[in-house]
């Protein structure tokens, strides 16, 4: 993140240097990408959690840069006038040549300024743009593909727009950060153009590592192998390619959000990132030291409900000895590590049989694919759990009314007669409803693609099918999660803290916002050393495991090899007694302020330490409040002094870390296998 007071820009790629310590007042600082107020993936996220952070340090001078979309402006945006004379010039003369620029408020925590280009309004100026785009760079770009046109206008509206304020700027310093491909024509022009401003550009994942990913080709054994101009034109994205390449060597200063995308960056962009800056998350605490074991304990409530449905005839494990687990994303099957889980599922429900447990494993896939609509069989299974419900309520209603009359006449009522037959004759029926022929269904909808979908292919090899003797039991949902759902009315965040664990085996993951966003809610996560956030956890605390971070090695283990360990990972989890999954909770909430955007880049370097009783906790421990919020095992053993250990990580979160640079010099080991 850019910060006022403390920026110290160099005289990298021939940018005068600038004396740190220069006051907010004299700067202006610019964001610009394609998700401001558009959600298309994690950069989003990235911006709206750090906007609060940057605009109480930046104030008026903090502005958003991103495509108007009006329905987006009509449910995100509240309009206003600018402020800032430099923005409100730049607005009017673009405006009076023909474009559409609006501007207003994003109403997200901060409320930042944001400046939004109309693209379809400035179409008309494309061919003349590709022209000016040919003259920087001598890059084309093809008439079909639309969403890199689409991005030419974004750029060239952007760096007119940059044009504009740096000509009414009044001496200030103008600072512009751009995130991704997307948003990298704007800073080719604008170096093209010798406009007077410092450029930063931030890769959250190169264009060509996502796709020779996603072929399952061993990646990070062969980065300095590729030939990379050859693999880009073979998938049709030279073009893009050539962009985010100039746009990494226009910038000032060049950043990426983890270590392991940094070597990646190295080799595809042929350019060392200058600083590794990690991403964060607005992190709240509540007042109430266990709130989150409670809302965990409440939403596990309501899971256990769509459970109850979705498994009817077939209700045979007891819910409260059932664990949920889940993973969530984008459908990239082996990007995110979907096949090495399923495989891993499959080990494990064979070690749960194996050993007689009576625990129950119930994992969701929540990655959107195709579909038709809601599975009939799902429906009618949260009907029939509804149908039971009803019925069950009206006959306690009935029952008690006559225990409340006998009680009255003070008498004890015969509970054989309490009953009378209609009663009865009711829930013998309702008994009924509940036998079904076919086994629960694997996914909750339609797949339109249902015999070449992956996961499914996968569960059809395996042999998951949901029956009475598997211990592990699968659920795709095929859709993102809202409580608007007729099947499943739970947002994402609630169905979060609803799980008890969290597995994402990614095998390309620059960054990983989904096990950061369960470690502030609480939830322990498994998570990989090819990921962003592992790398980050185990540079920062000295046994993440202890925490609830699970880091699986995908780097230096063979795909078998790094399966055979998530497994373990997950039948340890199993094996877990409640408290100890209480206390684990509540350390890996305590990890959420590493990552606080108010902490992140400010500190200097630090490991939190092994907790004094592991692994992962004790399996015998005090209570340390009288609010805990959920049923504890009174198995006597290792003491555990929660208050003690907090304090102690409390105190280990003030001690300053730093974000690390990329080392320079000596050549890093890559990953020797490739699932």
């Amino acid at each position: 993140m850019l910060r006022g007071r403390s920026l110290s820009v160099t005289s990298l790629g021939g940018l005068p240097r600038w004396e740190a310590g220069l006051p907010v007042e004299n700067l202006l600082l610019f964001e610009v990408s394609w998700e401001v107020t558009n959600k298309v993936g994690g950069i989003y996220t990235v911006i709206q959690t750090k906007a609060k952070t940057t605009a109480d340090e930046w104030g008026d001078n903090y502005f958003l840069i991103g495509p108007y979309f009006e329905h987006n402006m009509k449910t995100q945006v509240e309009q206003c006038e600018p402020v800032n004379d430099a923005v409100r010039r730049a607005m009017d003369a673009m405006n009076k040549h023909g474009c559409q620029v609006r501007f207003g408020r994003w109403l997200i925590e901060g409320s930042p300024y944001v400046v939004l280009f109309d693209i379809g309004y400035s179409a008309w100026n494309l061919d003349k743009w590709k022209g000016d785009l040919w003259e920087a760079c001598n890059v084309g770009i093809p008439y079909h593909d639309q969403e890199a046109n689409d991005m030419l206008i974004f750029g060239s509206l952007t760096a007119w727009f940059l044009k504009e304020v740096t000509d009414h700027a009044d001496g200030r310093h103008v600072i512009v950060q751009f995130h991704e491909w997307q948003a990298g024509i704007g800073l080719i022009l604008s170096r093209a153009r010798k406009l007077p401003i410092a450029t930063v550009f931030t890769t959250h994942a190169t264009l060509l590592g996502r796709y020779l990913c996603a072929a399952n080709i061993d990646f990070y054994n062969h980065l300095d192998k590729f030939n990379i101009d050859k693999e880009a034109g073979e998938r049709q994205i030279y073009h893009r390619y050539c962009m985010e390449r100039a746009s990494v060597h226009c910038a000032h200063v060049f950043t990426t959000v983890s270590e392991i995308t940094a070597i990646e960056a190295e080799h595809m962009l042929k350019r060392k990132p200058d600083v590794v800056t990690p991403n964060g998350l607005n992190v709240k605490k509540f007042s109430a030291v266990h709130e989150f074991q409670n809302l965990h304990a409440m939403y596990k409530a309501r899971i256990q409900e769509f459970v109850r449905g979705h498994f009817y005839g077939h209700l045979d494990f007891d819910l409260e000895k059932t664990l949920f687990l889940f993973i969530a994303g984008r459908y990239e099957f082996s990007n995110k590590g979907a096949d090495i889980f399923l495989e891993s599922l499959s080990r494990l429900n064979f070690l749960l049989r194996m050993h007689k447990s009576d625990v129950t494993v119930v994992v969701f896939f929540i990655m959107p694919a195709k579909t038709n609509n809601f599975n009939v069989e799902t429906l009618k299974g949260q009907a029939v759990r509804k149908q039971l419900w009803d019925t069950a309520h009206s006959v306690k209603e009935k029952f008690g009314k006559k225990l409340y009359d006998a009680l009255l006449r003070g008498e004890i009522p015969d509970m054989n007669n309490i009953l009378d037959r209609d009663d009865r004759t009711i829930m013998k029926r309702a008994i009924f409803s509940t036998q079904r022929q076919s086994l629960p269904p694997v996914t909750t909808h339609n797949m339109i693609d249902d015999s070449t979908d992956p996961i499914l292919s996968t569960i059809r090899r395996i042999g998951l099918f949901n029956s009475r003797t598997d211990r592990v039991k699968l659920i795709l949902h095929p859709e993102f999660l809202s409580s608007t759902s007729p099947l499943l009315p739970m947002d994402y965040e609630e169905f979060v803290r609803g799980c008890h664990l969290g597995v994402f085996p990614s095998y390309y993951e620059p960054w990983g916002y989904t096990p950061a966003e369960c470690t502030v809610m609480g939830i322990p996560s498994v998570t990989t050393n090819l990921s962003g956030f592992g790398c980050f956890m185990q540079e920062h605390v000295a046994d993440p495991t202890a925490y609830g971070i699970y880091i699986v090695d995908r780097r230096f283990r063979s795909p078998d090899d790094s399966c055979n360990q998530l497994t373990q990972f997950l039948y340890g989890f199993c094996k877990q007694s409640r408290r100890q999954r209480i206390i684990q909770r509540n350390r890996t909430e305590r990890l959420s302020d590493l990552l606080d955007w108010r902490y992140l880049g400010r500190t200097e370097g630090f490991k939190y330490p092994r907790p004094p009783s592991v692994p992962p906790s004790p399996s015998g421990s005090q209570a340390s409040s009288p609010q805990s919020s959920d049923a504890e095992d009174d198995d006597e053993g290792e003491r555990y002094d929660e208050e003690e250990e907090a304090e102690r990580d409390r105190l280990n979160i003030k001690s300053p870390f730093s974000l690390s640079h990329v080392p320079r010099g000596k050549k890093k080991q890559h990953g020797e296998y490739k699932n």
